[in-house]
């Protein structure tokens, strides 16, 4: 594995090999293809003529062939969702392996033919794979430049410089103390003028 080599871009490829893996197993299953083989394979195990059980029996090996590469397929893109940055790269990267290997496998096994809209449809993909990568890139980019900035942060005014707008009625800061100390300075004249009036009587 090299080391530029991002671990969900394998991942990712795995995963829809193993798809398109699944989807010849699952056409297996069904195909008259499958009759041939059963025969051929019947052939060599010295089985005469065409065996039902036999061909029942390979299609049930395809068929829990298709159910194994099904569940491989949905825990390698489990794997490369955790591991990538954006999931919409993984399921672009996915989508891509599966189609590119259907058509190799389609080719190779059941003698499929890849038409020329075929080719315009894998060109398209290809080309919107690299947009998306590029888009998904720069995004990145752009959070990355503006990771280092520290939020700017508010700090509010003290409730001792500012006055409680909900109590009207409370007496600001060191008012209350020189009110209580004009009160007992007018009440201790109130008693000397009463002591000399009592002295002079």
């Amino acid at each position: 594995m090299s080391a530029s080599t991002p671990k969900w871009l394998l991942f990712a490829i795995a995963s829809g090999a193993c798809a398109a893996l699944n989807g010849v197993f699952a056409k297996l299953t069904t195909t008259h293809l499958t009759t041939a083989w059963a025969e051929s394979l019947s052939h060599i195990f010295g089985l005469s003529g065409p065996n039902k059980f036999f061909e029942f029996l390979v299609r049930g090996l395809f068929f829990v062939l298709n159910l194994v590469f099904n569940g491989i397929m949905w825990g390698l893109f489990t794997r490369a969702l955790t591991l990538a940055t954006s999931t919409t790269r993984v399921s672009v990267i996915n989508t891509s392996a599966n189609f590119m290997i259907t058509a190799v496998l389609g080719l190779l096994i059941f003698s499929e033919t890849l038409p020329g809209l075929w080719l315009l449809g894998a060109a398209m993909l290809v080309a919107g794979s690299v947009i998306i990568g590029r888009r998904e890139e720069g995004k990145e980019t752009g959070n990355a430049g503006t990771a280092g900035a520290e939020p700017t942060v508010v700090a509010p005014d003290s409730p001792q410089s500012t006055p409680f707008a909900d109590e009207p009625d409370a007496p600001l800061h060191g008012h209350g103390r020189d009110e209580d100390s004009g009160f007992k300075d007018t009440h201790s004249t109130h008693e000397l003028e009463n002591t000399d009036r009592v002295w002079s009587s």
